[in-house]
């Protein structure tokens, strides 16, 4: 099943967990034994099947007002997606994405070789997508691999 944490920024900092503060990774495994991935090119000459990438929970974290990121009036966003690959060869194979105003749609694809025998192991994953441009406050609608996520900007504090 789905989730995802709406974040919201303001000027007032709250020690937020790790997987829902801007800019933090795990580079390697986090607390939980998932892998952090890429996406990675195909090895030439091989024939793939491509699939829609399993996801388990989104995190949508923007920047904060407060990070000097934002003299626009607008803030950066990243979407951390923890997913799982079905077998020992899957892997993620593409992400494209369109912003369309306040809605932001995003393909992450995985792609199997065919005719290979793979261990049927599920391989956990946390994938760090930034979102294409900045963003100001608002609501806005990310729509993931067909799932819908809202997440809003709050302005920052005034004084």
């Amino acid at each position: 099943m789905a989730s995802v944490v709406a974040s919201c920024t303001g000027s007032k900092e709250v020690e937020a967990p790790p997987d829902e503060r801007f800019g933090h990774r795990f580079v390697d495994q986090g607390p939980e034994g998932r892998r952090t991935i890429d996406v990675t090119p195909p090895r030439s000459g091989a024939e793939f099947y491509y699939y829609p990438a399993v996801i388990d929970t989104v995190q949508v974290r923007p920047a904060s007002f407060t990070t000097g990121l934002a003299e626009s009036g607008q803030v950066p966003v990243e979407v951390l997606v923890k997913g799982s690959l079905p077998d020992a060869c899957t892997e993620l194979h593409d992400v494209d994405q369109e912003r369309m105003g306040h809605l932001i749609e995003i393909r992450l694809e995985m792609r199997r070789p065919r005719g290979v025998v793979c261990a049927a192991v599920a391989r956990p994953y946390r994938f760090y997508l930034a979102l294409d441009g900045l963003y100001g406050p608002g609501s806005y609608t990310l729509k993931l691999n067909r799932k819908v996520f809202p997440f809003g900007i709050r302005p920052p504090d005034a004084g």
